[in-house]
């Protein structure tokens, strides 16, 4: 995966006013922490930082700070609920050479047998790979796949490097077979035509008690 090279500033204020003034300023507050070292705290641009964050697991190179650039994975991301701007992102500092753990999206193409029905069960798995390699997802072709076809994670090709962290016994996706609506009203148990007839019908009357002798 490419290095998405951004400029960072350091930040010496702090609190919810600064915050919304950085914010103002088009600016992003993060933070940075791993390794051992102390929590970094500066401002990226929002606008970089939004198209950076575009691809799954972006690789930054953070330019600007005290000492040589470092890398960093976005670990967690904070977004205006209304709006959807970027308010807060934390970073994790890592290493060339180093193996890390991500969660890649699976991406599915093509058709199902004709009165078949896809059931993706996971839409990304875990993997391990060198941080400066972390590939972008994995691709699943379902094209023709009949029913009663399972795919688990082990048997999904993985890019050179990454390492399976998810169960490999775990359910993918599968094809069921499309249920009729003879199946569903079944499984409700009752027919809307009998559902129909059991609303209109009458409590039958009750039977009169014999007369005392």
């Amino acid at each position: 995966m490419p290095e998405v090279r951004i400029e960072a500033e350091p930040r010496t204020e702090f609190g919810k006013g600064a915050a919304r003034a950085t914010r103002r300023a088009g600016r992003v507050p993060a933070v940075m922490y791993g390794h051992g070292a102390e929590n970094r705290h500066f401002t990226l641009p929002g606008h970089d930082l939004m198209i950076a964050l575009k691809t799954p697991n972006a690789l930054f190179g953070i330019a600007g700070l005290p000492g040589k650039p470092l890398l960093a994975l976005p670990k967690a991301v904070q977004r205006n609920p209304i709006t959807g701007f970027i308010e807060h992102v934390d970073l994790i500092e890592v290493r060339r050479g180093e193996k890390v753990t991500v969660e890649i999206p699976v991406r599915v193409s093509g058709e199902v047998f004709s009165g078949g029905l896809l059931d993706q069960q996971l839409v990304q798995i875990a993997v391990e790979a060198e941080a400066t390699h972390l590939p972008d997802g994995v691709d699943i072709d379902v094209e023709g796949m009949e029913i009663g076809t399972a795919v688990y994670a082990k048997d999904i090709a993985l890019p050179s490097g990454a390492t399976l962290v998810t169960d490999p016994d775990a359910l993918v996706l599968h094809v069921l077979a499309e249920r009729t609506a003879e199946e569903v009203e079944a499984e409700l148990g009752e027919t809307p035509a009998e559902a129909e007839v059991g609303e209109g019908a009458e409590a039958p009357a009750a039977e009169a008690e014999p007369e005392a002798e």
